[in-house]
């Protein structure tokens, strides 16, 4: 998850300013104000039932969402009603992909926060309902003991559903799960299909 929110970060750094929201420094700064937070309040691995680590892990969450909903709007902008960053192919493909992949970190970290009540709860115990159910849960044949999904089962799926559009791995059991993953491939089908198809002009 730390890695994840750091190659995020640097990502929105080299965004261009048109599709930042605020001054350059400003989400990039929280997010790490937030990241160091967490570390310092539970190094190594988020397991403590902690009200104040939760809101933080919210927080996190909420600054990122914030930002990919920015930029992904000010670049759809930027597509629709043309502008020097979308004249440039190299350049549009680039913004295009780095807004793509803030989008897919800031969901899977939305579904790791949130599914059966965030990482702490899940370190502790696996309710009976949960929010996703993983392969591992449905068959515990194919799974060690105890098995618990880690950030990296909820950046598979966030990775899966900007792909396909669809779940491939993970099935969304609650409602704001089904709504989440929805919006996500919404969100990955108008920006891959609004930037290539602008950078195919470009080309031509």
């Amino acid at each position: 998850m730390t890695l994840s929110v750091v190659f995020v970060i640097v990502l929105i750094l080299l965004l261009p300013e048109r599709v930042t929201a605020l001054p350059g420094w400003m989400f990039p700064g929280a997010l790490t104000v937030l990241l160091i937070a967490l570390i310092a309040t539970d190094p190594g691995a988020i397991t403590k039932t902690s009200r104040a680590l939760r809101w933080l892990s919210i927080a996190l969450v909420a600054v990122m969402a914030t930002a990919a909903l920015s930029a992904t709007v000010l670049l759809i902008r930027d597509l629709v009603q043309g502008s020097p960053l979308t004249a440039n192919a190299s350049t549009l493909l680039e913004t295009g992909a780095s807004v793509w992949v803030i989008n897919i970190v800031a969901f899977a970290l939305l579904y790791w926060e949130f599914d059966c009540g965030g990482p702490a709860e899940r370190a502790h115990e696996m309710p009976p309902y949960p929010d996703f159910g993983f392969p591992q849960q449905f068959a515990p044949e194919v799974a060690p003991p105890e098995w618990r999904p880690r950030f990296v089962d909820y950046l598979y799926v966030g990775i899966t559903n900007a792909v396909a559009f669809s779940p491939t791995d993970a099935m969304p059991l609650a409602r704001w799960a089904k709504l989440a993953m929805a919006i996500e491939a919404l969100i990955s089908l108008v920006i891959l299909g609004l930037v290539i198809a602008r950078a195919v002009n470009v080309f031509t």
